[in-house]
């Protein structure tokens, strides 16, 4: 059997809310109990680096892919299992989830927003089937799925769109939500 791979999106900085960081501590902590692989965009700042050495110390494998633009500003972290530079942004995005088997979404800017709907669109167009799970801690996301509903009650998009995301306010309700999805 082959180790499941979590690509997580979430932001190169820790956000105003200490449980950002917490919860992406848990989650880092929690792929890799589950005997799963952290895919991520290989930053060693923000949450990207909480959620990254709480999976290392935990014993956990990762797998980082990051833009050699960006190997300064993200501060790559080379330590990481395997890490992977790419020449462009967009080719970074295509071998997270190439290498992945569910995405979650954590809290983030304008990056994690740009991932987020790059893999929903793909999912809404049949170019993958992976479980993507917002990681909506302390409501960080309700604004999005406001919209996403919005974009639905306005007649661009179907109904079933809604069904390609589930959202999930801790830790542990996201691991609980992958293992469903991904058994």
């Amino acid at each position: 059997m082959t180790m499941k791979s979590i690509c997580v999106y979430c932001g190169s900085r820790s956000g105003a809310n200490p449980e950002f960081a917490r919860q992406a501590e848990a989650l880092g902590r929690d792929i890799a109990a589950a005997g799963w692989r952290l895919v991520y965009g290989a930053g060693d700042v923000g949450l990207m680096g909480v959620v990254a050495r709480a999976a290392q110390a935990a014993g956990g494998e990762t797998f980082g892919v990051m833009p050699q633009h960006l190997l300064s500003l993200e501060v790559g972290k080379t330590d990481l299992t395997h890490f992977v530079v790419t020449e462009t942004m967009h080719e970074r995005k295509k071998v997270m989830v190439m290498n992945a088997d569910a995405i979650v979404v954590m809290p983030g800017g304008a990056g994690s927003l740009d991932e987020f709907f790059e893999v929903l669109t793909w999912r809404q167009l049949g170019l993958h089937a992976k479980p993507i799970v917002l990681f909506n801690m302390a409501g960080y996301w309700d604004p999005l799925l406001g919209l996403l509903d919005h974009v639905v009650a306005q007649g661009f998009a179907d109904s079933s769109l809604l069904d390609f995301v589930q959202s999930e306010g801790s830790a542990s309700a996201v691991l609980d939500a992958l293992r469903r999805s991904l058994s």
